[in-house]
């Protein structure tokens, strides 16, 4: 059985270099460094069973992506995990809303990262 993909998409790369090492012993990984970037690797091959995103990027933020992943019938069942440093109840709701399927507040434990990674490939 092959490793399923996990997209991991935040502009901070020593942030970034560190999901990736959390995750890259159980998962396939793939990076990108801002939000559109994410969107076009997330429709090119091989698709990604989950993307891990940061809020707060530019070019196109997490909520936005989850959105536009949302909107494309090809990506829309993809689950996103949203990482941020915006704990107000509000900033969770909106990331909720538009789809994310898990909300994780910075700084975080890798150890909680990949269980939620886990929970949701399940």
């Amino acid at each position: 059985m092959s490793k399923k993909t996990v997209l991991v998409v935040d502009d901070d790369a020593t942030l970034r270099a560190t999901i990736v090492r959390s995750l890259q012993e159980h998962y396939s990984v793939i990076e990108a460094d801002n939000g559109l970037t994410g969107f076009l690797k997330a429709g090119a091959e091989p698709r990604p069973d989950l993307i891990v995103s940061d809020v707060e990027m530019p070019r196109l933020d997490g909520v936005a992506l989850v959105k536009r992943l949302r909107a494309d019938p090809r990506l829309s069942s993809i689950p996103v995990i949203l990482l941020t440093s915006r704990s107000a109840s509000q900033d969770v709701v909106s990331g909720i809303q538009a789809g994310a399927r898990h909300y994780i507040t910075k700084p975080f434990e890798a150890e909680d990262l990949l269980a939620k990674v886990r929970k949701t490939l399940r």
